[in-house]
């Protein structure tokens, strides 16, 4: 699932004249924005296709812990962001809390509202132009499957294709990526080869990597483990496994 339209959520423990104010402001920018109080039912009810989320915390309020782990899986699921309003020991409890790719910015009280506008302007001019989007490095000799896991991912995903290993290092010579799905035999160079170029390399060796393999059997497997990537998929899984897959390796970093 894409990244949503150009309107925001803004989450609460009540509608308060700032919010009131903010979202005004926002209306005025001609962001479409809506109120839900702090309760996981009200949240999911106002959902709809918002494209970021903001959380605003009075002095002194703590963000209840059902609706906490409630935004950590919805986020995820739905490839959003978090943004915070409040004070750094307040909002500092919850970015802890949360993965890092979920949370967008925080906005100190009061608010600038100008530079808030602005900051929200510029989230949605990124989610537009796909620079919001984690990045993943198809590497496969098979173009047919190559093509069917980028279709799969590359609403949610900013996804690029190289049909050898040697092709995926010159690539990754000028490029950056978030995560490398990276097939594990391949000829010429296979995927542990690759897997250690990669890794002898400063520049690309914190890249995670995750393998694509034909083959289950126990030893097998066991051969893709002990070079310890991120994880493997099989290249027999469908659609809805694989993108539980990448969609929970995200969550857990």
């Amino acid at each position: 699932m894409a990244f949503g339209s150009n309107k925001i959520l803004v989450i609460g423990e009540k509608e308060t004249f700032i919010i009131k104010v903010l979202l005004g402001k926002l209306k005025d920018a001609g962001i479409t924005a809506l109120f839900s109080k702090a309760d996981v039912n009200d949240i999911n009810e106002e959902w709809g296709d918002s494209g970021l989320i903001i959380y605003y915390l009075e002095a002194g309020e703590r963000m209840d812990g059902d609706v906490a782990t409630f935004l950590r899986d919805k986020l995820s699921d739905n490839n959003k962001q978090l943004a915070l309003i409040g004070d750094a020991a307040n909002t500092k409890e919850i970015i802890d809390s949360f993965p890092p790719h979920i949370i967008y910015k925080t906005f100190s009280r009061p608010i600038d509202y100008n530079a808030f506008i602005s900051d929200v302007g510029l989230y949605f001019n990124m989610v537009a132009e796909g620079e919001m989007k984690k990045s993943i490095l198809i590497v496969d000799d098979d173009p047919n499957y190559m093509g069917l896991v980028r279709e799969w991912i590359k609403d949610t995903y900013k996804v690029s294709m190289a049909n050898s290993g040697l092709r995926a290092i010159k690539w990754l010579g000028s490029n950056k990526v978030d995560l490398i799905l990276l097939d594990y035999e391949m000829p010429v160079t296979d995927g542990p080869q690759v897997l250690e170029m990669l890794r002898s390399d400063d520049e690309t060796k914190g890249i995670p990597v995750i393998f694509l393999t034909g083959k289950d059997d126990k030893e097998s497997v066991m051969s893709v483990l002990a070079l310890k990537p991120e994880g493997y998929i099989l290249k027999t899984s469908g659609k809805a496994e694989i993108v539980n897959t990448i969609s929970k390796f995200f969550v857990n970093r």
